[in-house]
C-alpha cells in the first residue's frame, strides 16, 4: 500500500546524516532534534504550540486528560473510524457516543451530531478521514453554541487545508481547540518507528498538554497534575525534520495518482471513485472506492495479481466487542454498515508510478468484465 523503501532511497543521503548526527550527539531523549521540529511543524501548521509525543493514540488520551473531564462525560466520534479515536475515552472512564457518516465524505455530519448531543456531552472527535477534512465551520458552530472542546483527529489529513465560508484557510489539526495526529510509518508524514503530535492555539492549554505528556511535571521531582511518560524519540523527530520538508510534495504526488484513477475509473459500473468537497484540500493517505458488490470477491482478485488492497474498516466501532456496556450508539448507523461492506482501498503513495497504476487499474476492469 505504500513504497517505504522507495520514499527512504530518494532522500537517504539526508536521512542518513540526520540519525548518524542523533547517534554521535547521544541525545537520545528530548534532544534539540526534538524542539526543531516541533518549532518546524508550528512554522508549517501556522498553529502556536505543538507537542510532540509518542504516538498518535497517546495523543489522543493527552487531550482529554488535559481538558479534565470526568467519568461519564461523553464525547462524540464517528462510528465509521479506526479504534484508537475511541479507545481512549474508554480507557479514561468516558462514554464514546457513536454516530454516524456522511455517505460520500465518510466524516462526521452536523445532523447526526447535534442529534447526539445530552447534557452530559463534552466534546467532539472529528476524524479527517482518508485525507479530507470534515465539516469544521459547522462543528465549530455546534461547539461554539453548545459550550463543547473540538479535539480533531488528523492522522490521516496532515497538510490539509480547510477553507471557510468567508475564504479564511487553515490547516485541519489547528481548527478545534486541540489537533492530534500520528507519525506512524505509512501515514503522509511518518517517521520510522512510533510518533505523535498534539497542537493548539491556546498557550495555557499547550503548557498543559506539554505538562501531562511529561509525567505531570512542572519541573524536576514536582508533579503537578497525574501525566503519562510520552516522548518522541530524538532519532524520530531527526527523521521527521528531513522529511516535513517534503510534505507538500508527497501530497502532489499523491493527488496526481488520485487524479489518475480517478479519470480511469470514472463510469465504471458499480464503482464510485472518492468524492472531493470544495471547502478542503484532499493529501489523500487513502483513496477509498465504494463497490456495489462483490467487494470482497475484487479485494481477492487483486491480491492474486499482487495487488494490495486494504479494507478500512470491515468492523464498525459500535460492533467492536471492547465497547459493549461503555459506549453509546446513536441511530441506526446505516451508512456506516454500507461502508464497512464496500469500501476498498487501492495503493497510493509518492513512490506510485503511472505504469503500477495502468497494471491496477487494467486489473479492475478485468474483473469487471467476468
Amino acid at each position: 500500500m505504500v513504497d517505504l523503501k522507495g520514499q527512504y532511497n530518494k532522500i537517504k543521503t539526508e536521512i542518513d546524516h540526520a540519525v548518524l548526527d542523533c547517534i554521535q550527539s547521544t541525545a537520545f531523549i528530548n534532544g534539540p532534534d526534538v524542539q526543531k521540529f516541533a518549532t518546524a511543524l508550528q512554522d508549517y501548521l501556522k498553529v502556536k504550540k505543538v507537542i510532540p509525543c509518542a504516538n498518535g493514540t497517546d495523543a489522543l488520551q493527552i487531550a482529554m486528560m488535559a481538558l479534565e473531564l470526568e467519568p461519564g462525560d461523553e464525547i462524540i466520534v464517528p462510528s465509521f473510524t479506526y479504534i484508537a479515536t475511541a479507545e481512549v475515552i474508554g480507557l479514561l472512564g468516558l462514554v464514546p457516543v457513536m454516530v454516524d457518516v456522511d455517505p460520500i465524505t465518510f466524516n462526521l455530519r452536523k445532523e447526526d451530531i447535534e442529534a447526539a448531543i445530552t447534557s452530559k456531552t463534552k466534546a467532539i472527535v472529528p476524524v479527517h478521514l482518508f485525507g479530507q477534512s470534515a465539516p469544521m465551520e459547522a462543528i465549530m458552530q455546534i461547539a461554539d453554541a453548545r459550550q463543547l472542546y473540538v479535539i480533531e483527529d488528523t492522522a490521516q489529513a496532515i497538510g490539509a487545508t480547510y477553507t471557510f465560508k468567508d475564504g479564511r484557510k487553515q490547516r485541519v489539526g489547528t481548527i478545534g481547540h486541540i489537533g492530534c495526529t500520528s507519525f506512524f510509518p505509512s501515514k503522509n508524514l511518518g517517521c520510522y518507528g512510533d510518533g505523535g503530535a498534539i497542537f493548539t492555539n491556546d498557550e495555557a492549554l499547550g503548557e498543559k498538554l506539554k505538562v501531562i505528556a511529561n509525567h505531570g511535571q512542572i519541573k524536576k521531582y514536582v508533579h503537578k497534575y497525574i501525566g503519562v511518560n510520552s516522548r518522541l524519540d530524538t532519532i524520530q523527530a531527526a527523521i521527521l525534520n528531513v522529511k516535513l520538508k517534503y510534505l507538500d510534495e508527497y501530497a502532489a504526488a499523491r493527488l496526481k495518482a488520485a487524479d489518475y484513477y480517478d479519470q480511469e475509473l470514472a463510469g465504471l459500473p458499480g464503482i464510485t471513485t472518492p468524492v472531493r468537497v470544495a471547502d478542503s484540500t484532499h493529501v489523500f493517505h487513502q483513496y477509498t472506492l465504494k463497490v456495489e458488490s462483490n467487494r470482497d470477491a475484487l479485494k481477492a482478485f487483486l491480491e492474486a495479481n499482487s495487488i494490495p488492497a486494504m479494507i478500512y474498516y470491515p468492523v464498525p466501532l459500535n460492533e467492536q466487542e471492547a465497547f459493549r456496556g461503555i459506549g453509546k450508539v446513536i441511530g441506526d448507523l446505516t451508512v456506516t454498515q454500507s461502508l464497512c461492506k464496500t469500501v476498498l482501498s487501492l495503493p497510493i503513495h509518492t513512490e506510485l508510478t503511472t505504469e503500477e497504476q495502468d497494471y491496477i487499474i487494467n486489473k479492475i476492469k478485468e474483473f469487471l468484465k467476468k
